[in-house]
């Protein structure tokens, strides 16, 4: 019995129907989540620093991307990067410099998706127990208040008194945080000068509470202290943890382009209906303007500049002994291939 003869189009018809049976199981298997329930760690989540993640978070992008993502908020960044290391989280938002810090310990860790591209940090001096300052000499044997030893703020102060001959072992560190107690430890007397984010310093720069003496809180301050772009918030994480779970990672950078998408057109009265009420600190005008001063400092698309990872381990190396520019390798401490995605599937 001769077979019916097979048409053009019903070849192509039976063609594309066996295509679809392979396909459909590839694509699935490209977009299935590794690990849909994730710990992340953060220090000081209600700071403009991290913006971008309590956005994300607050609008339902991370389940949009079929992530359950708990979020435990640390004094400072260096608690967060504590739990990360002790296994407590699987990711951290956090500065990026964190990453070259490590792999000059030999651990590497690597930032999958960049939130701020300047620090947002701001030092200030109290105008009550230093109202007769002069210079960075003055603060030499001083008090300062920082996130949390060891975070970017303590990061960006020894780099500020660096350039003046002082040495950190030459002024005492105190952890405030970044919230009412950081306000709280400035205006008591408590500490004599702060190195802290928004909203934080722009509260107290506006109640005369401090005088600035360094900022990061604009593209053209960072120029100033750190000699060019600094990136600073980011998501970060084990080396192995991005290569086990690569959908996973893809899932966390969509949310957060996702966020820094919306935060391009987002006027204050969304901002203000989007983050928690916590976050005003009492004082809803003072939070804007501190939005205000420090949105350009939001990263747009999630890039990590390669010009901004030489600036951080300039400066890095330029206070922290175990910190060599020639035995650090810059490519493993980020990658943008998730972040790139991302802006494509965004239009970041």
């Amino acid at each position: 019995m001769i077979a019916p003869a097979i048409t053009r189009r019903s070849f192509a018809l039976a063609a594309g129907a066996a295509v679809a049976v392979v396909a459909v199981p590839a694509l699935r298997a490209q977009a299935r989540i590794e690990k849909p329930r994730l710990s992340l760690a953060v220090g000081g989540k209600a700071a403009f620093y991290y913006l971008p993640l309590t956005i994300s978070e607050q609008l339902g992008y991370f389940r949009a991307e079929g992530l359950e993502v708990e979020i435990s908020d640390f004094s400072g960044g260096a608690r967060a990067l504590q739990a990360l290391v002790g296994g407590s989280a699987d990711i951290v938002s956090g500065a990026y410099e964190h990453t070259i810090n490590m792999q000059a310990k030999n651990q590497f860790i690597e930032a999958i998706v960049l939130q701020g591209r300047a620090p947002q940090i701001a030092m200030g001096v109290s105008t009550k127990t230093m109202s007769g300052y002069t210079s960075l000499a003055d603060l030499r044997g001083k008090k300062i208040g920082v996130t949390a030893p060891g975070s970017s703020t303590n990061m960006v102060s020894n780099l500020v008194l660096s350039r003046a001959g002082i040495k950190a072992n030459e002024v005492s560190y105190v952890g405030v945080g970044t919230a009412a107690g950081a306000l709280a430890a400035l205006r008591s007397g408590q500490i004599d000068a702060m190195s802290n984010i928004d909203p934080v310093m722009t509260m107290l720069e506006q109640k005369g509470d401090v005088k600035i003496i360094s900022d990061t809180r604009t593209l053209k301050g960072t120029q100033e202290v750190f000699g060019g772009l600094m990136p600073a918030a980011c998501l970060y994480t084990h080396v192995e943890f991005v290569q086990k779970y690569p959908n996973t990672c893809q899932a966390l950078a969509n949310a957060i382009v996702h966020g820094l998408k919306w935060l391009q057109t987002a006027g204050p009265s969304d901002i203000i209906k989007t983050v928690p009420d916590s976050y005003l600190l009492g004082d809803r005008a003072l939070y804007l303007a501190s939005f205000n001063k420090v949105r350009e400092a939001i990263c747009l698309d999630g890039l990590l500049p390669e010009e901004g990872a030489r600036t951080a381990l300039k400066a890095l190396a330029s206070f922290e002994p175990t910190v060599k520019v020639d035995k650090i390798n810059l490519a493993r401490t980020y990658t943008n291939e998730f972040a790139r995605r991302a802006k494509d599937k965004f239009k970041a």
